[in-house]
């Protein structure tokens, strides 16, 4: 089994600036793309940033030149720089992991998922 653990959000400012981190442990062979996405009440889940073991980056339109991903894989962690926060920022936000494990002898991957930070930007 596999655990992600989210931290580092919280409320501030627009213009403001906030770092999400998401830790995976348990049985970890390696962990392919890694990414961030958020969820407002009652819309789908969208992707924020991702970003592959060899440091590839994907971010959606709304975020690019504001947020930055990036992970440390000797941690198995991925981070989300958030700057030049605006209210519609605000919603929760999910870790997900794409992880190699070896089960019964054999390499599988499967997804997984933080329990969501929730992020407030508010003057």
């Amino acid at each position: 089994q596999v655990q992600l653990v989210e931290s580092g959000g919280g409320s501030v400012q627009p213009g403001g600036s906030l770092r999400l981190s998401c830790a995976a442990s348990g049985n970890i062979f390696s962990i392919n793309a890694m990414g961030w996405y958020r969820q407002a009440p009652g819309k789908q889940r969208e992707l924020v940033a991702a970003i592959t073991a060899g440091g590839s980056t994907n971010y959606a339109d709304s975020v690019k030149g504001r947020f930055t991903i990036s992970r440390d894989n000797a941690k198995n962690t991925v981070y989300l720089q958030m700057n030049s926060l605006k209210p519609e920022d605000t919603t929760v936000y999910y870790c997900n992991a794409k992880v190699r494990a070896v089960v019964l002898g054999a390499f599988i991957v499967r997804d997984y998922w933080g329990q969501g930070t929730q992020v407030t930007v508010s003057s």
